[in-house]
């Protein structure tokens, strides 16, 4: 079992930055991948960032490149998201994913909600 703890969630204006962690604990490996998704209301849950532990690789979706930044602590197994020049379509629930890639997730954490508003 992995456990998930997410931080850094909150309120902020448009142009704003907020920072984003999340600290794995339990069985975790080191080959494994953690990212980021985040779900609007009414909207599906899409992945925004990830880092491969291995290697270090990183990914993002178009939405988000140039903005958003992640990195991660191996000796901490925590993976942090970077959030700049946010939008208010930045808003929504922000969750923690663990598992061998991001298309096959085995663990969430229990999501973080980020507000952009003016």
């Amino acid at each position: 079992q992995v456990q998930l703890a997410e931080s850094g969630g909150g309120l902020v204006q448009p142009g704003g930055s907020l920072r984003l962690s999340c600290a794995a604990s339990g069985r975790t490996f080191s080959r494994y991948t953690m990212g980021w998704f985040r779900q609007a209301p009414g909207k599906e849950r899409k992945s925004e960032a990830a880092i491969d532990w291995s290697g270090g690789s990183t990914y993002y979706a178009d939405s988000v490149k140039g903005r958003f930044t992640i990195s991660g602590d191996n000796s901490k197994n925590t993976v942090y998201l970077q959030m700049s020049s946010l939008k208010l379509e930045d808003t929504a629930v922000y969750y923690c994913a663990y598992g061998p890639r991001m298309s096959n997730v085995e663990y969430w954490g229990q999501g973080t909600q980020v507000t952009v508003s003016s």
